[in-house]
């Protein structure tokens, strides 16, 4: 889990972009981040939340309380409805950007973090539901971590033509690298892997009726249909 990220907007305040001005200080926002992956891993620990932070933790997590984001007693910490919304909000900006990054631009992974953090704060309502579509709506961040969902996910708006799409969406003849899967069980999971079913793998789409049957290397592979559409993917 990474700490808390100092200087991670960079550059002086009079140069910064503030048509999206967070609603709240973006250290307050690492505070509440912070909280929402520990209690991702079933952690209210306050001393947790203090040990993973930096040292103006005492500072930041009394100005979060003040704006009434998130609460502590006995020790332990609760995110308020608020805060537990701002928290959530993102969680989703950084996930689906780290998502984008490496998925699609295909950025280094040492890269991507600290940029994950800067879009995190500034990306508005409109364009982080238009990054999800763009993405097909990524259930996971290529760490494995859940992207929490959007109305874009609850509504599958086809606003904008989806980058990242479903196996059984291409032609055949077309050619695409896997992004991600979605299988409903590990033994499934494990299953496709063993074939060289990975994100990351490029594939050829032969036939879609009445079977799927795709290439993958110098092996033809034939994928129930229902399967194909949890695989997801983005042409090449």
């Amino acid at each position: 889990m990474r700490r808390w990220r100092k200087g991670f907007l960079g550059g002086s305040k009079e140069h910064q972009d503030t048509r999206f001005e967070p609603r709240f200080d973006c250290q307050v926002d690492e505070v509440l981040e912070l909280a929402w992956m520990l209690e991702e891993e079933g952690e209210n620990s306050l001393e947790e939340l203090r040990a993973r932070s930096d040292d103006s933790f005492d500072t930041q997590f009394a100005n979060a309380r003040a704006a009434k984001q998130i609460e502590a007693s006995d020790g332990r910490f609760m995110l308020l409805p608020e805060g537990r919304e701002r928290a959530r909000e993102v969680i989703r900006r950084h996930r689906l950007t780290e998502v984008l990054l490496t998925q699609v631009l295909e950025m280094e992974e040492n890269q991507v973090e600290s940029d994950a953090c800067r879009f995190e704060h500034i990306l508005s309502p409109e364009a982080t539901e238009s990054v999800c579509t763009l993405l097909g709506h990524p259930p996971t961040c290529p760490h494995g971590k859940p992207i929490p969902r959007g109305a874009c996910c609850e509504k599958f708006r086809k606003d904008v033509t989806p980058l990242v799409t479903q196996l059984v969406e291409l032609r055949p003849g077309e050619e695409a690298r896997i992004v991600f899967m979605t299988p409903k069980s590990h033994a499934l999971l494990d299953r496709l892997t063993s074939l060289g079913i990975v994100p990351g793998s490029e594939i050829r789409l032969h036939q879609k009726q009445p079977t799927c049957v795709v290439k993958v290397g110098e092996t033809d592979i034939a994928i129930d249909c229902n399967v194909a559409k949890e695989i997801f993917v983005k042409r090449v």
